[in-house]
């Protein structure tokens, strides 16, 4: 009975600290949206950009959100509008991108 309670204190300690950590990366990334400036051109709510030519980010898949933002600093992403996104990049962290595309993903389109 001992190991049982252990087992299940153990468990709820595990998904205490995953729902905790996950809406600590969502508000994270809304920060980081709005620290970074990515709201200059995309919108503040990320789905009204200043010209049209500017991507809507709003429910944009995580992963595809995570890897242009990757591409775009390290140079792999080189064309359309990346220029004026590459030095915004370079004062962003590939844990602060996972952030901010971890809550895009999770804005209504």
């Amino acid at each position: 009975m001992k190991n049982l309670k252990t087992v299940a204190l153990s468990a709820a300690a595990v998904l205490l600290s995953l729902g905790i950590s996950g809406t600590a990366l969502a508000a994270d990334g809304a920060e980081l949206f709005k620290t970074k400036t990515c709201w200059s051109c995309h919108g503040k709510d990320a789905k009204t950009p200043i010209m049209p030519m500017y991507p809507k980010l709003a429910g944009q898949n995580a992963d595809y959100a995570f890897n242009q933002m990757k591409d775009i600093k390290s140079g792999a992403r080189n064309n359309g509008q990346t220029a004026a996104m590459k030095g915004v990049m370079g004062l962003v962290s590939e844990e602060e991108m996972k952030a901010i595309a971890e809550w895009l993903s999770a804005q209504p389109k």
